[in-house]
């Protein structure tokens, strides 16, 4: 389409792609990213502890690749992260569970609120949140835990979409209720029912809040710089909660 200047040029102009409420493009199925992310849970579930039949004890495999511990030279076996040339276990861990039941509360949380975040947010951003909270959760099982870290699951990064959903509801004025109930109740199972733990849980949903509240109140001027800022920034957090983890276990 081309338009008529006052000099009598032309001048082509592009239609303008639609946005979400905070700059995310909508473009096709809003829900597109989370469709993906519970597939490749049930994926890598059904990899793990069927194709392969290679699950022992705690220790996770797809294939020789083992997604969830490692081991040191001396025979001492690490859960989440492992040092240099262990940390992809911060990531691969996400996608890890222990049964059925685990892999289908994460799951059905995850479909619960991940479409309605995913289209106020757009796709990029969504995806960008919900591994930051998974990697922040793990992170600090890792520095709490060291050498005892056994934690695996997608619940860390569900927390966090927990968390961005409050802020964007409090930020749109919209009523708080149902998911403040939500992430109480589950908080209260956290913290009672034994072999939940805790510290992925915690870590998650604040750094989902954090992650959320960087991305739902950049102001409109910098939105994409503030929220891909607020994205490395959350991002060089859990590094250092890596490397001092690290360094202690290492001490």
């Amino acid at each position: 389409m081309a338009q008529d200047q006052p000099g009598g040029g032309e001048r082509a102009t592009r239609p303008r792609v639609p946005t979400t409420p905070y700059g995310g493009r909508l473009t096709g199925d809003g829900a597109l990213v989370t469709k993906v992310l519970i597939a490749a849970n049930v994926v890598v579930f059904l990899a793990a502890h069927y194709l392969y039949r290679s699950m022992a004890g705690d220790d996770y495999h797809v294939g020789s690749w083992d997604m969830f511990s490692a081991v040191a030279p001396d025979g001492t076996r690490y859960g989440v992260a492992a040092g240099p040339g262990g940390w992809y276990r911060l990531l691969t861990g996400m996608f890890m569970h222990q049964g059925w039941v685990h892999l289908g509360s994460n799951m059905l949380a995850l479909w619960w609120l991940g479409p309605a975040l995913e289209r106020a947010l757009g796709r990029l951003r969504f995806l960008a949140l919900y591994l930051v909270s998974g990697l922040a959760g793990n992170a600090l099982v890792f520095l709490l835990s060291g050498d005892a870290a056994r934690s695996v699951g997608a619940s860390g990064a569900v927390f966090g979409v927990f968390g961005a959903t409050a802020v964007l509801l409090r930020a749109a004025r919209q009523p708080l209720g149902p998911v403040v109930a939500l992430i109480a109740v589950n908080l209260v199972i956290t913290f009672s029912v034994p072999g939940i733990d805790w510290r992925a849980h915690v870590g998650g949903l604040a750094a989902g809040m954090l992650t959320g509240a960087g991305m739902v109140h950049a102001p409109r001027a910098n939105r994409d710089l503030v929220q891909a800022g607020t994205v490395v920034l959350m991002l060089a957090v859990v590094l250092g909660t890596v490397l001092v983890g690290t360094a202690r276990l290492a001490g």
